[in-house]
This record gives C-alpha cells, sequence and structure tokens, in this order.
C-alpha cells in the first residue's frame, strides 16, 4: 500500500506549490498583461478594470467555486484547496511590487505558463487545486475520468484569452497569452502523468523461446505469447508481446536480431501502462 504523506509535510508542499503559483501571476503574467486563463486570467483582466489587487480578485471570485468543491468533493479536499487559495491570494499581492522579472512577452509567457503548471501540478498531486477552474475540471474528472486535465484546462482558457484580446485591444497580448496556455497545458500533463515514453513491442520469428527467455534473464522484460497463424501459409506461430521503458528498445532489437536474423518486429508507442514496473492502477486519476 502506498505511503501516504505527512499532514505537515503535505500542507508545507501546498504552501511552496502555491508559492509557485503566485510567482507565475506575480513576476512574469500579470504585470506584463498576460491573462492566460482560468481564475486567475480573468483576475488579471479585472485589475485592469477596478484597480482592485490581482491576488484579492482571486480570492473573491473563488468563493463561489469553493462551495462548488465542498458539495461535489467534500471537506476534506476543499480545506486543502481553501489553503492553497489563501495563500496563493496572499503570496500573489505580496510578489506584485517585484514584477516583472522580464518585459519581453515571449519570455514571460514561457516562463510564467511553466512555473504556472509547476504549482498547479504539484497541487493536485497533493489533493488541492489553486481553486478557481481547477475545481471545475476536478468536478468534470469526476464523471470523465478518461479525460486529461491540461487538455480541459485549455479548452476552458481560450474563452478568458479571447476576452482579454478585447478588453485590452491587444491581439498580441492575447497570442502570448495563448502560447502561455499551451507551454502551462503541455508542462502540466508532464508534471501529471510523466513523460509515458513506453514501448510494446510484437516480435514473429521462428526462435521465439530463445528471444523470450534472453528478454526475461538479461532484460527482466515481462514477456507474453500470443498464438497467430499466418494466413498465407496457415502456419502457427506464437508471437512475442512485451512492454518495455523506451531505454530498452535498442537492446531489444540487438537481442531479436541475434537470434533470429529474420524476425519480424513490431514497435508501437504507449501512451499509459499500469501494473508492475509501471504506473500504479490503484492511484486516483488526476
Amino acid at each position: 500500500m502506498k505511503k501516504q504523506l505527512h499532514p505537515v509535510l503535505r500542507y508545507v508542499g501546498i504552501l511552496a506549490a502555491s508559492l509557485l503559483y503566485a510567482a507565475a501571476i506575480a513576476l512574469f503574467l500579470d504585470p506584463n498583461q498576460l491573462a492566460p486563463g482560468g481564475v486567475s486570467g480573468i483576475a488579471i483582466i479585472l485589475n485592469r478594470l477596478t484597480d482592485l489587487p490581482t491576488g484579492t480578485l482571486i480570492l473573491i471570485m473563488n468563493v463561489p467555486l469553493l462551495a462548488l468543491g465542498m458539495w461535489k468533493l467534500g471537506w476534506k479536499f476543499v480545506l486543502s484547496t481553501m489553503v492553497a487559495v489563501a495563500a496563493s491570494s496572499v503570496f500573489t499581492d505580496l510578489l506584485a511590487p517585484y514584477g516583472p522579472l522580464t518585459t519581453d512577452p515571449l519570455l514571460a509567457a514561457c516562463a510564467g505558463g511553466g512555473l504556472l503548471s509547476v504549482g498547479m501540478g504539484i497541487l493536485f498531486k497533493l489533493g488541492a487545486t489553486s481553486g478557481g477552474t481547477d475545481i471545475l475540471i476536478r468536478v468534470i474528472k469526476l464523471k470523465y475520468k478518461h479525460l486529461k486535465t491540461g487538455s480541459l484546462f485549455l479548452v476552458t482558457d481560450c474563452c478568458v484569452i479571447a476576452t482579454s484580446a478585447i478588453v485590452f485591444g491587444n491581439i498580441d497580448l492575447a497570442l502570448y497569452a495563448a502560447i502561455a496556455t499551451i507551454v502551462s497545458s503541455f508542462c502540466l500533463d508532464l508534471v501529471l502523468y510523466g513523460r509515458d515514453e513506453a514501448k510494446l513491442v510484437y516480435l514473429i520469428t521462428d526462435h521465439e523461446r530463445a528471444i523470450a527467455d534472453r528478454l526475461l534473464q538479461e532484460l527482466e522484460i515481462g514477456v507474453t505469447y500470443l498464438q497467430g497463424q499466418g494466413a498465407y501459409t496457415r502456419d502457427s506461430k506464437q508471437v512475442i508481446f512485451c512492454a518495455m521503458q523506451k531505454r530498452l528498445l535498442p537492446r531489444v532489437q540487438e537481442i531479436a536480431m541475434e537470434e533470429d536474423p529474420c524476425v519480424f518486429l513490431i514497435v508501437t508507442s504507449a501512451s499509459e501502462i499500469f501494473g508492475e514496473g509501471f504506473k500504479d492502477i490503484s492511484a486516483p486519476r488526476l
């Protein structure tokens, strides 16, 4: 069973992630008028219209969303998210006087988007969110578990980006905000799901026993036999099927060629693999 993180360490992690999230907004995105989406993007837009601090606006807009989270996701989730929302809002206002760290909109979009996603990803892994559309995404994921979090953010953020183009009257800033959103979406999936570089290999050979034995002994790769039959010859064959980390593929190819120069080898990528040596199938899907 997976060991639970100590509650104190968990909340320290939530505070650290909230600081990263706030730094992305206060030091890169907000001072460069980049509204990449979500409640933070809306807060950046409203800040220009009302002069209220961005962090304060984030806190105010999160109140009804936290109520939704309490209803759908429970007290434990809401408590963690309330801490994250309060901390990120305070940190945003505290860091605001120190920004921007760069006035280049492209650098700000890339750095801000990346930092934003790292903060959100850590919060998600710790069982919290930064509030806002994060809560909506969590609620959606309760029903549609197969949808990836970063992709859902990308869809919802497009509406905010379009609004920023109208309010700021600058299509260039909206396009830079879109870059920040794309960077954030990519990095968020990377933080949450990792780089799924697993490979699936099918080997059709007359030396299946020799190849399978070497894969098991030398590389400790699990091997499965699939029953196959040639459509032309009608000959029965045992097809070797195995999943492995990408780094092991060259050695697998070498072993196959050494045992059978005429081996027929099919390699394909796997987006996700669950089980021993790969991801924990019992872990909650983010």
